[in-house]
């Protein structure tokens, strides 16, 4: 991609990926050219975009290993976690079912916690299961949480959006359906970063976003296996399109762009991942030799290759060190209100102290970021540390607690 001079480092691939440039490409001639509602299929242009949609929805399953007819397009994961969670649960409720629990992780990203909890209003038991100091389940725990009572559904993500550890979903599926539930995964953080395929983690349920992978936002896919055939409830009524399950007119370029985008993922994810990971790697190093005591926040075995989440001692906050390094793009991994910035429910779950978690932040490297990049972005960040100390302890001195 094209850079700007004096344009901030981008490390915050967690939160959104700049559009690859063919994605882009792929995209501008359904803007211009060929807007037609791929749901027009009574004239030429209709049709032509219902076959690029068609495409699209092919490139999509390759990267998960399922078929074109199991994708459901959405507006991104966050819809695709509620339609699987709330659609899987309001079917098996409108059949009689009997298996009542819904089981999730504490780590969860915030959508899927909350669509466990709104089922607790609909007469469902909401279970959510704590994890390891190093953010990974714990199987014996799910084990025991499967054989206490019948379980409808377990919602597992693959990789966590905040410290970027990589559930073991073979196993974690496996047990699943051993136990005769559904299984769902929110894959979000792990498409195009790790190899996928819905049948080895026997997965029913698996949700997909647009801007995760190099694409745009505002487009997402469930996954929904027809073999056995997994049942849900839609969430709204409308025209009928995907199957009745999602009603609404495709949004014909974003789906494109978002096949596109995961075309080039199938054919470069390993080889992203090999490049970022030495990236990762060189920034650490680097990072570390200028900050002693930095500390790595969950399991480095068990990690996704652009992810760090990093403490750093010294008792500065991480909003302070931002503060100090304007020209970097990082993010706390903090819940922000409008009162206050409470600190990250996930690095609680992993038992960090309250100013360990204050004092970290999460870095996402991604297939745009450059060895310049992160050799630039080490050194603002340990300059930016060396600077928050000095206010600190400035701020913290007997004459100016005096003064104050």
């Amino acid at each position: 991609m094209t850079s700007r001079p004096n344009r901030p480092i981008y490390l915050d691939n967690h939160a959104t990926t700049p559009c690859d440039p063919r994605v882009l490409a792929a995209m501008r001639p359904w803007w211009e050219e060929n807007f037609a509602n791929p749901g027009s299929v009574e004239h030429g242009m209709g049709r032509e975009a219902e076959a690029a949609v068609d495409q699209a929805r092919a490139q999509v399953a390759a990267l998960i290993g399922a078929e074109p007819t199991e994708i459901l397009f959405t507006s991104g994961a966050t819809e695709a976690n509620n339609l699987a969670i709330k659609g899987a649960a309001r079917f098996a409720a409108s059949q009689g079912t009997e298996r009542r629990r819904v089981v999730t992780l504490v780590t969860e990203h915030k959508c899927v916690l909350e669509s466990v909890r709104d089922l607790a209003a609909e007469g469902f038991e909401p279970v959510l299961l704590p994890v390891r100091p190093d953010g990974l389940l714990d199987l014996a725990v799910l084990e025991a949480a499967l054989a206490e009572a019948p379980t409808l559904l377990v919602s597992v993500m693959a990789v966590n959006n905040e410290i970027g550890v990589v559930q073991d979903l073979a196993a974690i599926g496996a047990m699943v359906k051993a136990h005769g539930a559904l299984f769902h995964t929110d894959a979000a953080q792990a498409a195009g970063r790790l190899p996928l395929d819905v049948g080895d983690i026997r997965a029913d349920l698996l949700s997909l976003s647009g801007h995760k992978v190099y694409g745009p936002k505002g487009i997402g896919a469930l996954y929904v296996r027809r073999r056995p055939r997994v049942r849900l409830a839609p969430l709204f009524s409308g025209g009928g399109q995907e199957r009745g399950l999602r009603s609404g007119t495709l949004p014909a370029p974003l789906v494109v762009g978002f096949g596109e985008a995961c075309r080039i993922a199938a054919l470069e994810g390993a080889l992203d991942a090999g490049r970022i990971a030495g990236q990762r790697a060189r920034f650490r190093d680097a990072l570390a030799a200028q900050v002693p005591g930095l500390l790595v926040n969950g399991s480095e075995a068990a990690r996704v290759a652009g992810n760090l989440s990093l403490s750093f001692p010294g008792g500065v906050t991480a909003q302070a060190i931002m503060a100090a390094a304007p020209e970097l793009c990082v993010s706390t991994g903090s819940a922000c209100s409008s009162a206050e910035v409470e600190p990250s429910y996930v690095l609680a779950a992993l038992g960090l102290p309250e100013a360990q978690a204050r004092a970290t932040l999460r870095i996402g490297m991604g297939r745009f970021t450059s060895p310049a990049d992160v050799d630039r972005a080490a050194a603002a960040l340990g300059a930016a540390w060396r600077r928050a100390m000095e206010t600190s302890n400035r701020s913290d001195s007997p004459r100016t607690r005096a003064a104050e």
